[in-house]
């Protein structure tokens, strides 16, 4: 087997959870594990939950019905559950709950008790409020101790969380209040980022004005800075302070709905994907259970917001096994480049996840930002959000793992708040690789005529549901029929990224088949061409798209972002696009290549590809309220 450069240690394997699971059904192999879990996911799921522990208010008498079609399966019929009975109420071990780090470097931690008196007193809050079982809540807060409690709040009482990112204007907030009906929605004052401090309230405010549902405003004050308060705003300290301590955890049916989680497409509104307890707790403790290994006592830290998926699957997966949470309100590289590595040093941190973009940025500065920390309590690093390139995924293996710590890169999606694909600790890895299918996820690559494909790039399926598929977008079925099950038919899940299995079985992507370039008939990836930039020293960021061209159907446009002390040149833009000829061939030659100071980018450090190509046609944007630096994409129209 070539280019594997991490194997697990006999030790690794022994203390795995998945290895138990192995051992427990006499599973010899990886091997013989995907396939057993993907021929028969109802086995799977019910063995699966059962030796991780969930705990049921009321046992499920069949696992799931798909009589109405792939679309609308039923997961635990007649199951009874609550998220929160087995996230917050259940016992723990010692060490802290939360550990958040701010903006500006302070650090404070909750234990378990104090997460759960502040749950319960948000809890009783929101009953005072009129809110209760399939009432929606909306969250627009910072990254703060306090969103965790509101979060599992919200689920205690059967109320559906609708999380949304700080970074947000009142436009893109109106529209998932509008959407969800949300009855009452949390805000603070303001957000602090990069040292920077930026109301959030006054946008809360223009928001509340479309939403009538709204009855009242929660204001949790953060920062401590004036702001407008209304006949129906409340501060947080004043409705959820002088709440008793304890509430009652709710009874409810396993497909109630958990939360709404909204994705953003290119055109129209935002799709509110609808997640249920059962689901959501299926799939958060499978994935950081037996992908992620988390065990009582870790510390669990990924760089992320809750209004991206990330944010509650970690919420729900670090406090299901009993793990510190590590919240971070800040930036990667604010105010040193080695912000996070500090973060890691000082509280022991196990499992650090972060998106590629990430990592290629903070690998732009002198290794020496890495070097002068102690790493050493790293076990497990992750990544997801878009395809590798492979010398940054290798400076991530090299110098923040030590070659220690394997990479468990993981690809799914909001609407089924996990993934498709993930590598397990007991594989061996490849540079860039996903290693294989998801646990219990019937995963498959088709060509474009619908059949099975091996060694070539085609498309990711899943020709069987899982329980946390979304039910649906809310309020719009049709669309998301459309969008997941109208390429390949009606019981195939169509997810819209590119895969390759290679010869050894191990699985690779290349992008969002949306992005996907098509030059004189060659089929490319985006990430293939950007990885080819990157391997230039010069270049610390890079975007491919494709545009149309009169004879070649499409062609390739490149935007670079330049490490710091390089300069844009002619000679270094001629340099850079033969670079792309010596990775991939004269066909695939950009026929223009811009120097800019930025990627337009979400919150979550994905690179918005489908802007920054709509934005040099002059093409409506659309929906780009996830962006988090509206400039960027107007530097595109303007690049040098």
């Amino acid at each position: 087997m070539k280019d594997v450069i991490w194997t697990p240690t006999p030790d690794i394997i022994d203390r795995a959870n998945v290895t138990r699971f192995m051992k427990r059904h006499g599973i010899p192999d990886y091997e013989t594990l995907v396939r057993r879990c993907a021929q028969d996911t109802s086995w799977f799921w019910d063995a699966a939950l059962q030796d991780l522990g969930v705990v049921w208010d009321r046992p499920y008498t069949r696992v799931q019905d798909a009589s109405r079609g792939f679309p609308w399966t039923r997961w635990f019929l007649d199951g009874k559950i609550n998220i929160v009975r087995n996230c917050i109420d259940r016992e723990r071990g010692p060490g802290p709950a939360i550990v958040w780090e701010s903006d500006d470097g302070r650090s404070a931690s909750w234990d378990a008790a104090t997460l759960r008196r502040t749950v319960c007193r948000i809890a009783n809050a929101l009953g005072e409020l009129g809110v209760g079982k399939g009432d929606s809540v909306g969250i627009y807060m910072p990254m703060i101790p306090e969103i965790v409690a509101l979060f599992f709040a919200c689920l205690k009482i059967g109320a559906i969380a609708v999380p949304v990112f700080s970074a947000f204007g009142a436009p893109a907030l109106a529209a998932r209040l509008q959407d969800s009906k949300a009855k009452v929605l949390f805000t603070a004052d303001g957000v602090s980022r990069r040292g920077k401090q930026t109301p959030l309230k006054p946008e809360a405010d223009l928001a509340v004005a479309d939403c009538p549902s709204v009855r009242k405003v929660v204001v949790f004050q953060r920062l401590g800075i004036p702001v407008p308060m209304g006949g129906r705003d409340v501060f947080w300290s004043e409705l959820v302070d002088r709440q008793a301590d304890e509430a009652p955890t709710l009874t409810l049916d396993a497909e109630d709905i958990a939360l709404v989680l909204y994705t953003s497409g290119t055109t129209g509104r935002p799709k509110g994907t609808v997640h249920t307890h059962a689901g959501a707790l299926a799939q958060c403790a499978k994935e950081l259970g037996y992908a992620f290994d988390v065990h009582a006592g870790d510390v669990f830290f990924w760089v992320t917001d809750i209004g991206w998926m990330m944010g509650p699957w970690e919420m729900i997966g670090a406090a299901f096994f009993g793990a510190t949470l590590v919240l971070f309100e800040g930036a990667p590289n604010y105010p040193n480049p080695d912000r996070l590595w500090e973060i890691v040093e000082r509280h022991r941190v196990t499992h650090l996840g972060i998106s590629p973009t990430a990592i290629r940025l903070l690998k732009t500065s002198p290794l020496d930002w890495v070097r002068r920390h102690r790493l050493d309590s790293l076990r497990i690093l992750g990544s997801t959000g878009e395809a590798w390139d492979p010398d940054s995924y290798l400076w991530f293996f090299e110098h923040v793992g030590g070659r220690r710590c394997p990479i468990i890169n993981i690809s799914g999606g909001t609407e089924i708040l996990g993934c498709h694909l993930s590598p397990l600790p007991i594989t061996a890895l490849k540079p860039c690789t996903l290693r294989g299918p998801g646990l219990g996820m019937d995963v498959d690559v088709f060509d474009d005529d619908g059949k099975p494909i091996r060694g070539g790039i085609g498309h990711l399926v899943c020709k069987k549901p899982a329980p946390s598929m979304t039910k649906g977008f809310l309020g719009d079925p049709e669309r998301y029929l459309e969008t997941y099950f109208s390429k390949f038919g009606p019981e195939v899940w169509y997810h819209g990224d590119w895969a390759k299995i290679d010869e050894d079985g191990f699985w690779f992507l290349y992008g969002r088949s949306d992005d996907t370039i098509k030059v004189a008939g060659k089929r490319v990836g985006p990430a293939e061409v950007e990885a080819a930039l990157i391997a230039h020293a010069a270049v610390a960021e890079a975007a491919a798209v494709g545009v149309p061209h009169e004879l070649k159907g499409e062609t390739v446009v490149c935007f670079v972002v330049l490490r710091p002390g390089q300069s844009p040149s002619e000679p270094l833009r001629e340099e850079l696009r033969e670079q792309v000829v010596k990775h991939l061939g004269k066909t695939l030659k950009p026929e223009v290549l811009k120097f800019v100071r930025a990627l337009p980018k979400t919150r979550s450090a994905k690179i918005v590809r489908g802007a920054i190509r709509r934005r040099w046609l002059n093409l409506p944007l659309g929906d780009v309220a996830s962006v988090e630096n509206p400039d960027a994409i107007e530097e595109i129209a303007r690049a040098q």
